[in-house]
């Protein structure tokens, strides 16, 4: 099969369609809708976001070592699209998109009450790279809609995820079919 060269470009797809939450003190709090995130250490629990040093958010999250990662559905498309295309400088994302601040556990950020999947997390490094930081964050609590789970573990199904594919500039709902589990490669068949 015959490959074009692309370039040194981020092809990595596809990718989970957030909005993370932040906040200052005495401050409105914002949501910040970002695609570059994922699980960076088991234990203790830990995520990655990347942020433009350019956008409200970074500043805040800079500042205040606090965010949470709020997993979105196919429900929330379009508040997921709302809150990346305005800036928290100018707008308050959560009455704009109709979302309701939720009171967090560990943290003194608000969860988005409507994302079935919220993460408190508590940064504990920045790495400055180029366009964006990275923050690596410990997740110190998550919290998830009983109507996604399935004997207590997450059912994708149920959950939907609404996942964004970078270069093409897409959301998707949900993923197609369950294709196995984890160790089925190498279990004995009975």
């Amino acid at each position: 099969m015959a490959k074009k060269n692309l370039g040194p470009i981020t092809a990595l797809v596809p990718l989970p369609a957030t909005m993370v939450s932040c906040q200052k003190p005495d401050s409105k709090p914002n949501i910040i809708t970002i695609s570059w995130t994922g699980i960076v250490c088991s234990e203790p629990p830990m995520i990655s976001i990347s942020i433009r040093k350019n956008r409200y958010s970074y500043d805040i999250v800079k500042s205040t070592g606090e965010f949470v990662v709020n997993i979105t559905n196919h429900k929330l498309i379009r508040a997921t699209d709302l809150c990346g295309t305005y800036s928290g400088a100018n707008y308050d994302k959560f009455e704009m998109a109709g979302l309701t601040p939720e009171k967090a556990t560990k943290v003194r950020v608000p969860m988005i009450a409507e994302c079935p999947i919220n993460m408190e997390c508590q940064v504990r490094t920045r790495i400055e790279l180029g366009s964006h930081d990275i923050f690596i964050a410990e997740i110190v609590a998550t919290h998830a809609d009983e109507s996604i789970l399935t004997d207590g573990r997450f059912d994708i199904e149920k959950l939907d995820p609404l996942i964004y594919c970078t270069k093409a500039k897409q959301y998707w709902s949900g993923l197609s079919r369950n294709e196995g589990k984890y160790g089925f490669s190498v279990e004995k068949s009975k």
